[in-house]
């Protein structure tokens, strides 16, 4: 039986900088749709480059810096009073870890933007949908990305709720209904 990736500890390159490429996702998408950028993602540029970051300074993933990790200060009560130093690295290494982070997320995002781009179509309906939604399930995104229609969902639950009166009466119960369809039950937040 596999550990279901998020519960991994042990984490190879490929895998980190898909996940990197995931990050970027939304940032790139954006660019193409709309030709600009929004403050939207920078929980996820953040979160990529700490990700890119940690791949260079504490797991050894650099071609040119190579195996070896940099203390980023972030830790000065494991540093060592014996040891000569403060524990960070040079400023020529401080550059060539900057210029290396900046790599991997330049090579991430070009990436990123060549399949999206390649999966224009998909984007578009992706978008469309979202834009109704604002949130898809897995089936119905897996749906939109093959070209598939969506599966339907069930209705359970909402009848006895859309008529407890109120204003809207029917036309309020057929919206609802409508939209639980097209866009799937409400997902319930911080569990």
């Amino acid at each position: 039986q596999q550990v279901p990736t998020e519960d991994r500890y042990v984490l190879r390159r490929s895998e980190l900088l898909d996940r990197v490429d995931v990050l970027l996702g939304g940032r790139v998408a954006e660019e193409l749709v709309f030709g600009d950028v929004s403050t939207g993602a920078q929980n996820d540029l953040e979160r990529a480059t700490a990700m890119a970051r940690h791949m260079v300074m504490q797991y050894g993933m650099s071609e040119r810096l190579g195996l070896a990790t940099f203390d980023d200060g972030a830790h000065p009560g494991l540093q060592d009073p014996r040891l000569p130093g403060d524990g960070r690295c040079s400023e020529h290494t401080a550059r060539l870890i900057d210029d290396e982070v900046r790599t991997l997320l330049a090579d991430a995002h070009a990436r990123v933007a060549a399949t999206l781009d390649e999966r224009r179509d998909a984007l578009e309906r992706i978008a469309q949908r979202l834009l109704q939604c604002e949130v898809l399930e897995r089936e119905a995104l897996q749906a939109l990305i093959d070209g598939r229609s969506e599966p339907e969902e069930p209705e359970v639950g909402h009848a006895e709720a859309d008529t407890r009166g109120g204003t809207g009466g029917a036309e309020h119960a057929s919206a609802v209904e409508r939209d639980f369809v097209a866009c799937g039950p409400p997902r319930q937040r911080d569990r």
